[in-house]
């Protein structure tokens, strides 16, 4: 073999050995790479640590928050909800001023009293009531119209709860009511025959014992010896919340006062489903006469006013046929489920009957009245403003002053004649005698009896 031949073999493994090494150089070096990218669990904190460092100047939003900021740099979802939230919360006023349809902007308002239906010996089903599958799907499925009529409720609560902490003697009772119609119109947030108020302010005093109501120039004061039972309405779709109360600023009727808030706390126990309307009579009487009150050295004894009662209410009907009497002897009917009934006692140091008596105030169009032709033009235009405002509830002539009437007197003389609006004139006992009432609306639901309209006052 000659030395050229040695030489160009030893150069072509040369070459081989080259192209080896550069083939197997790659993945040598990937696999380094690879090793460089493996790191501690420290070292990987130590560089989060620093890139969060780095990263703060930028997100100030999301400094000593519990939910810290998100990588891009956006301020959490949940946050800015929660931002949106506290701004949307509404609290009342003082004197009250914010719809209630605003402090609870979900829908869900305050659930009322809540109470057994009382067991009759006989009846064996009413133990098993709130228990009852069916019973409570039956609840259920009214949750809607509960919440409207808990919306008027509350209206009415944070009113009255408001009258009562704002009423002093010496002021006119015409300003008095319609301080209390204002604050209940923001509240329940007036919109026509859809909400508003139910019937106009009762505030009768003394021996008047219902359907008083100041008209215009009316200049009579609140007195600090007065007894005033103060009635007025609230309505969501027709639904209406009747509740009462009396105030008094002498504590000599505190007994008067006291043995009538029994008697309705009685009538309350003793209504439910299945209860005979004359039982609840005689319960309420047996309470309401066992109370005495002495007045200037003499002792009365409290009586039922026995020819008022409490009643069932329908949507946009006051009264809406079932009375509940205050005395026993009534009827023998029985209250039934879904019912709303209006149970209220008068306690009277009188009589214990009334008469209607005084300038009449008080006017509601007849529920079941149809259609009857009128001839003159300024009575059939009186009814359209009625209908229009008030439909079947109760108004006052201040009421139609305040949208805009004037000269009706004539015409709503004639609607009366004609049998299309009643007169409800006030009702009252002896003079120099005192009266006092308390009144809730309750609903009797298919599992309970809900006192729709308790309150921390009453």
């Amino acid at each position: 073999m000659s030395e050229e031949t040695v030489d160009v073999e030893v150069n072509e493994k040369l070459v081989a050995a080259t192209e080896s090494l550069e083939i197997t150089d790659g993945p040598a070096k990937k696999k380094k790479n690879k090793k460089k990218k493996k790191k501690t669990p420290g070292e990987q904190n130590g560089e989060q640590l620093e890139k969060v460092e780095n990263e703060m100047p930028e997100k100030q939003d999301g400094v000593g928050s519990e939910n810290p900021p998100s990588e891009d740099g956006k301020a959490p979802e949940k946050k800015k909800k929660n931002k949106n939230k506290k701004k949307s919360a509404k609290t009342q006023t003082e004197p009250p001023s914010v719809p209630i349809s605003e402090l609870f902007p979900d829908g869900n308002f305050p659930e009322g009293q809540l109470m057994d239906h009382p067991i009759a010996a006989n009846d064996q089903k009413a133990k098993a009531r709130m228990t009852s599958e069916e019973a409570r799907a039956v609840d259920r499925l009214q949750l809607d119209m509960y919440n409207e009529i808990r919306q008027a409720a509350e209206a009415h609560r944070q009113t009255r709860q408001y009258i009562q902490r704002w009423v002093k003697p010496g002021m006119k009772m015409i300003d008095i009511c319609e301080e209390l119609e204002s604050t209940a119109r923001k509240l329940i947030n007036e919109n026509g025959l859809e909400a508003g108020l139910a019937f106009p302010t009762g505030c009768s005093r003394n021996y008047v014992a219902a359907h008083y109501t100041p008209n215009a120039g009316d200049n009579t004061v609140l007195e600090a010896d007065d007894v005033v039972k103060m009635d007025f309405g609230t309505h969501i779709k027709g639904r209406i919340i009747d509740c009462a109360w009396t105030m008094t600023f002498n504590d000599k009727y505190d007994p008067l006062l006291k043995a009538v808030q029994e008697a309705t706390e009685t009538g309350i126990k003793n209504a439910g489903i299945d209860a005979r309307l004359c039982d609840i009579g005689a319960a309420i009487q047996e309470t309401m006469e066992s109370h005495e009150i002495e007045l200037d050295g003499k002792t009365y004894q409290v009586k039922s006013i026995r020819n008022l009662n409490g009643h069932s209410i329908s949507p946009y009907q006051i009264h809406s046929g079932k009375t509940v009497p205050i005395i026993k002897g009534g009827e023998t009917t029985m209250m039934e489920e879904n019912e709303f009934y209006a149970i209220e006692t008068f306690g009277s140091t009188g009589k214990g009957y009334v008469h209607e008596d005084m300038e009449c105030s008080h006017y509601m169009k007849n529920f079941d009245v149809g259609h009857v032709p009128l001839r003159l033009q300024k009575s059939k235009q009186l009814l359209n403003v009625i209908n229009k405002n008030f439909g079947t509830l109760a108004f006052c002539r201040r009421w139609l002053d305040r949208i805009g009437e004037s000269r009706y007197l004539m015409a709503l003389k004639d609607l009366g004649e004609k049998g299309i609006v009643d007169p409800y004139p006030p009702l009252v006992d002896i003079k120099g005698c005192y009266t006092a009432q308390f009144e809730h609306t309750i609903l009797l639901r298919p599992t309970c009896k809900e006192v729709i309209s308790r309150g921390t006052d009453y």
